[in-house]
């Protein structure tokens, strides 16, 4: 939960699904994604007569353009999976960390190997895996604010994700899971982690 003097960071806020209802929760919420495009999309949506409570930031979550110990909480929701390499993913993790305030928490969320939609695909990767290619490694088309791209995703494991965050010494409060079109295993993992 917010608090109303907080500072919250959205990382790869995208449309600013989260970002705007975190709006009428904190103090101040910056949005940063990759996408300029997004960014857009979002600022289209703001509307403000007043001093700003936001920030948007076309940048990289694997190099944050903030300070250390800048922001109380960070939403980091469906994002993580979205960049290639196990190195990037902890780099990103560790950058995370550093602009977290002591204490400071965050909201991680990605999405699951074996949900029902990919279980298939993930058996026969099974069987056929690349080279230079990460078991879990999957594109996917993304169709949404009429954009038709194909994006990399890393589907994780349970064990997997709780290596990645442990690796870029993050205190895991509580891990999750949730069950929304799978009927099986679940298709997302949720991770509560402090600094």
């Amino acid at each position: 939960t917010f608090q109303t003097n907080n500072i919250v960071l959205d990382i790869g806020c995208g449309n600013g699904r989260h970002l705007i209802p975190a709006l009428k929760k904190a103090k101040k919420v910056i949005g940063l994604d990759l996408s300029s495009k997004l960014l857009q999309i979002v600022h289209n949506k703001l509307t403000t007569n007043s001093e700003p409570s936001y920030l948007l930031i076309h940048g990289d979550a694997q190099n944050l353009p903030l300070k250390n110990n800048t922001v109380d909480k960070i939403l980091f929701i469906a994002s993580l999976h979205n960049i290639k390499g196990r190195k990037n993913r902890i780099q990103t993790l560790i950058e995370l960390k550093r602009v977290l305030k002591p204490e400071g928490e965050a909201l991680i969320s990605i999405w699951t190997r074996w949900q029902d939609n990919f279980r298939n695909h993930m058996l026969l990767k099974l069987l056929t895996k690349k080279q230079n290619e990460e078991f879990g490694d999957i594109q996917l088309y993304w169709r949404q604010n009429k954009l038709n791209i194909s994006r990399f995703y890393h589907l994780y494991s349970k064990k997997e994700l709780y290596s990645d965050i442990t690796s870029a010494k993050l205190h895991i409060k509580k891990i999750d899971k949730a069950k929304m079109h799978s009927k099986i295993l679940p298709d997302n993992y949720f991770v509560l982690v402090q600094k």
